[in-house]
C-alpha cells in the first residue's frame, strides 16, 4: 500500500515538473519578429486615350450644320445639288446629317484626316514612409542621388586608363568626319498631288445680263442682309432668264424663297428667281437669255414680287452691278 502511494506521488511530481518546464520554455522564447513593410509605390495612372477628333473640313469640303439642306449648301457654294450628291454618293439628297462631311468641289481633298498627338505620360512619383530606404529604380539611366559621388568609369570600355583628361575627352562630342559630311544626302522634295485644272471663270464684261422682270425695284442688295434685289409685279407677270444657262434646281425647300428656280450660267455664276406663282422649266433644261421661265407670285412673301439674286462662286453679289441700266 505504501509503495503504491509513493509511485503515485512520484508520477504526480514528474507531471508537475514537466508542465512547469513546458510553460517556462514557452515563456523564454523570443517574440516573433515584426517586419515593417514599406507602403507600395504609387504607380502613375495610365494616360487617358486621346479622343478621336472629328474630321476637319479641308479645301472643297463642308461640314453639315443644323438647319442645312443639300439645296442650301449647293446654293451657298455655287454648285448643283446633283453634283454634290454624286460626289458624295448620296442616294437621297434629303438625307444628310449634322456633322457629316461633304465634298462640294471637284478640287476637294481626298480623305482629310484629323491628326491626334499622343498625350505625354506623367512623371512617376514614389511614395514611401519616413526613414525607409528608397526603392531600386527600374529606369536603367536613373540619375544618382544629389549627395552621392558620381561614379567614375574608364573611358571607351577600359581601352584607356582612367584619368581626368581621358574622362573629359570622352564626354566631348566626336566631330563628324569629312567623308560623312560629303555623303550627306538632302531629302527629295515631296511630290505635289495632281490637281484638276480650275474651271474657267467668266469676267463681268463677258457675261451678258438682262432684267428678269419689268416691274419697279422695291428692294436693293444689302451686304449681310438682302442677298439680291426685289422687283414688283402682278401675279402671272413674266419672269425671264437673266442670262443663258442650265436649270439646276426647281424647288420650294428653302425658307423665305417660296417657289424658286436656280440657273447655272457657267462655272462661276448662277442666278436665283424666287416667290414665283408658277414655274415653267424643269431641272437640267437649257435656257436662253430672255426666255420665260416662271410667273411672278407671292409664295413665301407678303406681296407679288420677284426676288432675284446673282451669285459668284456661291457668294451673293449686287445684281445692279451686272444688269444694264434702265
Amino acid at each position: 500500500m505504501t509503495s503504491r502511494l509513493s509511485v503515485r506521488r512520484i508520477a504526480s511530481t514528474a507531471a508537475l515538473l514537466a508542465v512547469t518546464m513546458l510553460f517556462g520554455g514557452c515563456a523564454s522564447q523570443a517574440p516573433a519578429p515584426v517586419i515593417e513593410r514599406a507602403a507600395p509605390v504609387a504607380r502613375p495612372a495610365a494616360p487617358a486615350e486621346a479622343r478621336a477628333l472629328p474630321p476637319l473640313a479641308g479645301a472643297g469640303e463642308y461640314t453639315v450644320k443644323k438647319g442645312d439642306t443639300l439645296y442650301s449648301i449647293a446654293l451657298e457654294h455655287g454648285q448643283s445639288y446633283r453634283d454634290i450628291a454624286a460626289w458624295n454618293k448620296l442616294d437621297d439628297p434629303n438625307k444628310i446629317q449634322v456633322g457629316q462631311q461633304l465634298r462640294i468641289s471637284m478640287q476637294a481633298s481626298e480623305g482629310t484626316v484629323a491628326v491626334t498627338k499622343p498625350v505625354a505620360a506623367p512623371a512617376v512619383v514614389e511614395t514611401r514612409p519616413l526613414g525607409a530606404a528608397p526603392a531600386a529604380s527600374s529606369t536603367p539611366d536613373a540619375a544618382p542621388a544629389a549627395n552621392s559621388e558620381i561614379l567614375k568609369r574608364e573611358p571607351k570600355a577600359g581601352k584607356l586608363p582612367y584619368s581626368e583628361e581621358a574622362l573629359a575627352k570622352l564626354q566631348q562630342p566626336e566631330p563628324a568626319s569629312s567623308a560623312d559630311a560629303k555623303q550627306e544626302v538632302k531629302p527629295a522634295p515631296a511630290e505635289k498631288p495632281a490637281e484638276l485644272p480650275a474651271p474657267p471663270v467668266a469676267g463681268d464684261n463677258v457675261m451678258e445680263w438682262t432684267w428678269p422682270a419689268n416691274g419697279k425695284l422695291i428692294g436693293s442688295f444689302v451686304e449681310g442682309g438682302n442677298k439680291g434685289v426685289d422687283i414688283s409685279g402682278k401675279t402671272g407677270d413674266t419672269v425671264q432668264a437673266a442670262a443663258s444657262g442650265k436649270v439646276i434646281l426647281v424647288s420650294s425647300a428653302l425658307r423665305g424663297y417660296g417657289n424658286f428656280v436656280i440657273i447655272k450660267h457657267n462655272a462661276a455664276y448662277l442666278s436665283v428667281y424666287a416667290h414665283n406663282s408658277r414655274i415653267l422649266v424643269k431641272e437640267e433644261q437649257t435656257v436662253s437669255k430672255g426666255q420665260k421661265i416662271a410667273e411672278i407670285g407671292n409664295s413665301d412673301s407678303d406681296q407679288p414680287m420677284l426676288h432675284f439674286e446673282i451669285r459668284h462662286q456661291g457668294k451673293p453679289v449686287d445684281p445692279l452691278k451686272f444688269l444694264p441700266a434702265r
